[in-house]
């Protein structure tokens, strides 16, 4: 700062931190810097003060269960303040439990304009600054979000100028002439904790990431699987970030090359968050880091803004489902965030940019294995997602899209998602409570396991086909394949002509338990949406022998789907077990033949009833 008269301003501020907290009032409203970039040292001195005040109502968007948790925990200085929670941090947390009543529940994008507004006024704000510069601007550095709306609205603002705190560039920058009292201490920024890890979440990361293209731009929230997931992201290109806050693992993608910008369409090349939580060696890489941009929540968490976003993918996570897809997001024991958080902002941008996903990650069961974290109806916290915006979720069991599903298709799609020792229980209680028609069973298919490593993509013509094994939610799918193909098809398929494909045939198509019977679809268009171009089934004959069948859509005829299909069907089977495969065809059926004989394998050939039955030995390779 060279200027001598910015140099006496801030001279004239200075003031102890006792000196400036006893500025504050019986009754005031007392804003306090939120998550990292808590002002610790002013907090601290607030506790120590007590007795110069008395209902203080201390508004904070979220700690981390450090000082400002202490207020109401501790009964007499729990007299003394009154604390309006944005967050309520962890639901396990006693203190946190115990006084839930001050949670105030909203969403992040909207919290500004309290503040801004004055529906909330604030008398005071204690907030956390970088030194000024030159010119006499000070950065919130790792702390934007709402406090840069209550430091322009406070009637007293007392900032706490530490030297850690990092200059980041973007739109977190006060002015020496909008502070009111100037604290200069120097202090450690808060960092995150390690969070516990599960054992699924490598399964969980990679299906995640499976839905993300190249090029698109991503925000991920801050969990327990985000740094698997971060990881699982290291193999894509060209993401851009637009996120609430962020961490040490989107910034290690930003250094391995993975996250350039390059394709956002709006703020192009930079990385836009309004906060950040991690280590210190984070908030070091940040400071006057061209590539970053914190903006305040009323930016970045703007669903128009958010949808202006190339191909925008949010990544949330959630505490607990019920089998409607509701989705509930009350903090886990080890979570930073709890409450009504911007979960809801993103997945309404998300709905609105061209290409964009929600996708809701949720592990199957809690961490001890105890208890399933997919539910009939969760029995606690809030519901922070109506069933009716939930799209994509993911479990380690699979993937599926309940956009566009009715309630028993969710229910279905939920017990798919939930671990196998408690859909037996999850499959009853939807009976119930009339989800799912009471005269409808799963047999074995309930504990069936997804195959997630079958899944395999190819492009024929710049259209994309997966193939991947069959899910219960497909019994429409595989209905309206059979409906749409031509007639000769059908007649060859099933030896006989056939006009209708009644849904409880094909639901139990669908449910099958991908070990003793597997159905194997090729199928075009969005997740949840898709078109199927072609299936194949084995069902097994006994414990030795599979038996297959094909079908392909007339377009699709002649482009080597019928191979693909065979070839992960024959290393199922292989996998599971089976010693022989056979085919019942028609003579006149010369594709399926000519397929057939392509496998690896001496193909035996005999004539029944004037049906060809072709079989093969895993063991007599050719």
């Amino acid at each position: 700062m060279r200027d001598t008269s910015l140099q006496d301003k801030f001279k004239s501020k200075l003031r102890t931190a006792d000196e400036a907290v006893r500025m504050i009032r019986s009754g005031q409203r007392v804003y306090v810097g939120s998550s990292c970039g808590e002002p610790q040292h002013l907090v601290n001195a607030l506790m120590n003060n007590v007795k110069f005040f008395s209902d203080v109502e201390i508004v904070r968007l979220l700690s981390l269960e450090g000082s400002l948790v202490s207020l109401m925990a501790d009964e007499y200085r729990g007299r003394k303040f009154h604390v309006r929670s944005i967050y309520g941090g962890s639901d396990q947390t006693k203190s946190l439990r115990a006084n839930k009543r001050f949670i105030t529940p909203m969403t992040l994008g909207a919290v500004p304009d309290l503040f801004k507004k004055k529906m909330l006024p604030l008398d005071v704000a204690l907030i956390q600054v970088s030194p000024p510069d030159e010119n006499g601007w000070m950065s919130l550095g790792i702390s934007v979000d709402v406090t840069l709306a209550a430091a322009r609205s406070a009637a007293v603002v007392i900032a706490q100028v530490n030297s850690i705190m990092p200059r980041i560039p973007g739109q977190g920058f006060i002015h020496l002439d909008d502070v009111s009292v100037i604290v200069e201490q120097e202090e450690e920024l808060l960092t995150a904790f390690d969070l516990p890890s599960y054992e699924s979440a490598s399964e969980i990361a990679d299906i995640a990431a499976n839905l993300i293209d190249d090029g698109a731009t991503i925000q991920l929230g801050l969990a327990e699987l985000s740094q698997p997931i971060a990881r699982a992201l290291a193999r894509k290109m060209d993401l851009g970030v637009h996120t609430e806050i962020l961490t040490d693992d989107l910034m290690e993608l930003v250094s391995q090359g993975v996250v350039t910008n390059r394709h956002k369409k709006l703020n192009d090349g930079k990385v836009i968050a309004s906060g950040a939580i991690g280590s210190q060696d984070l908030y070091r890489s940040l400071n006057d880091n061209v590539a970053i941009e914190f903006r305040p929540s009323d930016y970045v968490n703007n669903p128009a803004i958010i949808a202006r976003n190339h191909k925008m993918v949010a990544i949330n996570f959630a505490r607990t489902m019920d089998l409607s897809g509701q989705v509930y997001a009350d903090a886990l024991p080890h979570n930073h965030f709890s409450g009504v958080t911007g979960m809801f902002d993103f997945i309404q941008g998300t709905s609105m940019s061209p290409g964009g996903k929600s996708i809701i990650v949720i592990p199957a069961r809690s961490i001890d294995g105890k208890t399933s974290r997919i539910m009939p109806k969760a029995d606690r916290g809030s519901p922070v997602i109506p069933k009716a915006f939930v799209s994509y979720v993911v479990s380690e069991f699979g993937m599926v899209n309940l956009l566009g599903k009715n309630m028993e298709e969710r229910a279905m799609a939920m017990i798919s998602l939930a671990h196998p020792d408690f859909r037996d229980e999850l499959f009853q209680k939807a009976k119930e409570n009339g989800l799912i028609d009471r005269d409808r069973s799963l047999n074995d298919a309930l504990f069936g396991i997804y195959p997630v490593r079958m899944e395999e993509t190819r492009v024929y013509d710049g259209q994309q086909v997966i193939f991947r094994a069959a899910k219960p939610v497909d019994s429409r799918l595989i209905q309206e394949h059979f409906y749409n193909m031509d007639e000769k098809d059908v007649q060859t398929r099933f030896f006989s002509i056939r006009r209708n494909f009644y849904r409880e045939d094909m639901d139990r198509m669908a449910q099958v338990d991908y070990i003793k019977n597997l159905v194997i679809v090729a199928a075009t268009g969005e997740i949840g949406f898709e078109k199927i171009i072609g299936l194949g089934v084995y069902a097994h004959e006994n414990s030795a022998v599979a038996e297959v069948a094909f079908s392909t859509s007339k377009e699709w005829q002649g482009r080597g789907i019928g191979g693909i299909l065979l070839r992960k069907l024959v290393e199922a089977a292989r996998e599971n077990g089976f010693l022989r495969l056979i085919a019942h065809v028609l003579p006149t059926n010369t594709a399926m033949i000519k397929l057939f004989k392509k496998l690896p394998y001496q193909i035996n050939t005999k004539t029944e009833f004037g049906t060809l039955i072709l079989s093969c030995n895993f063991d007599e390779e050719t």
